[in-house]
């Protein structure tokens, strides 16, 4: 007797990573119930970067040919130096890279990984979601999970995955720990390609940076969009959130820069403003029934563009994890945390560290632009193994 096929799980968050958990949990055969506080299950902000692991997790899924549709994979990953406009680092990711790591390099609007991913969720007859329900408070006993909504409902299930994100209710019933503000401000715009300046039209990941800043851009959408990502180090107090942005308060920030990346500033015309946060890594997600997933559990700034990518990770290998144990769901988040934590730990720390060398100036700016001369291909491919060529044969590997 199958004894997962008695068990629900519910899954507290719709986005990226609440649904791709979804759909890991219900091919080993759990029912799901996924509940979402906004009115409707959908994504907000502008494109995403997906490394080679997260085509790898999104092919485990069943969803990888989708998102590929909705790609556009690129030549290189770049960069600048955005004070003189000299090339700093070229990697490319043509069929060598594909060839080294099993997949390409690609982005995507956010919107169009969402829903890649939901499309198999809404066919999936073992899932349930509900839509404006908010979590207030949970119980988690030795046999059963609570969750109470803000309308006094209870939805009781085996288990609960807090996948609600950076101000997660489910992290804060089961840590209580605050987020890690990083005072850095990330503006966020999606800018036709007409509005692009010709010669930054280019099928690659391009960030320059700058002292205390940086700005990134590629195609989406067949190349019809370009998305454009600016950071600065805010002079701010922040608080985590999302709200309108000003095209004054960018360029306040990006004096001294070159003149070609800095007209970039003047294309689009709105732009979406974030202060981000991350969290120290800690050793314990959860309890027997009980775990997090995606920025609920580690959630990460931008410079290394992995934060969806571990959320994909995440749900494949907590998926495997429940196969690995038989449906023995408090062994299986056991597995899954004993295997997750360090590698998002590594994420989280070298993600800060990547935000340094991009924001660096001085001294740290020169040695920063030295760093990679000289370095072959494979020698930049090499240092990539450790983060690219997950695969889900091997996900359940410490």
């Amino acid at each position: 007797m199958n004894i997962a096929k008695k068990q629900k799980v519910i899954v507290v968050g719709g986005g990226i990573g609440g649904l791709a958990a979804a759909l890991a949990l219900t091919r080993q055969g759990l029912e799901v119930l996924l509940l979402e506080q906004a009115d409707k299950i959908a994504e907000i902000g502008a494109g995403i970067q997906l490394g080679p692991n997260a085509y790898a997790a999104l092919d485990a899924l069943g969803v990888g040919e989708a998102a590929r549709r909705r790609s556009v994979f690129t030549d290189h990953i770049i960069m600048m130096d955005a004070v003189d406009a000299s090339e700093v680092v070229r990697i490319d990711v043509g069929e060598a890279f594909r060839k080294q790591f099993g997949n390409p390099y690609g982005v995507i609007h956010r919107a169009d990984i969402h829903l890649s991913i939901l499309e198999a969720v809404e066919k999936d007859p073992l899932i349930q979601f509900r839509t404006s329900t908010r979590i207030v408070s949970m119980d988690v006993s030795e046999n059963r999970v609570v969750l109470i909504d803000s309308q006094g409902n209870r939805h009781e299930g085996d288990a609960v995955i807090g996948c609600d994100g950076v101000k997660s209710v489910v992290r804060e019933n089961l840590l209580g720990d605050a987020p890690r503000v990083t005072g850095h401000v990330v503006y966020r715009a999606v800018v036709d390609a007409a509005n692009m300046p010709q010669e930054l039209r280019v099928n690659a990941p391009m960030l320059w940076a700058g002292p205390h800043c940086h700005l990134v851009h590629y195609p989406l959408r067949a190349g019809e969009q370009y998305n454009l990502v600016v950071t600065f180090h805010s002079r701010e107090q922040e608080e985590w959130g999302v709200r309108d942005g000003s095209k004054e308060e960018v360029l306040s920030y990006f004096e001294g820069i070159h003149a070609v990346p800095r007209q970039l500033l003047d294309t689009p015309t709105s732009w979406r403003r974030w202060a981000t946060a991350d969290r120290e890594p800690v050793e314990h997600w959860g309890n027997a029934r009980a775990t997090l997933l995606g920025d609920a559990a580690h959630p990460m700034t931008q410079y290394m563009a992995q934060g969806a990518c571990m959320a994909l990770e995440d749900a494949v290998t907590l998926g495997e994890a429940v196969k690995a144990c038989e449906g023995n769901l408090q062994a299986a988040f056991s597995l899954y945390e004993s295997v997750r934590i360090p590698r998002t730990a590594r994420v989280v720390w070298s993600t800060r560290e990547m935000g340094r060398l991009y924001h660096a100036k001085g001294v740290e700016r020169t040695v920063r632009n030295s760093l990679w001369a000289g370095r072959t291909q494979p020698e930049f491919y090499a240092a990539l193994n450790w983060l690219y060529r997950w695969n889900v044969a091997q996900c359940l590997e410490a």
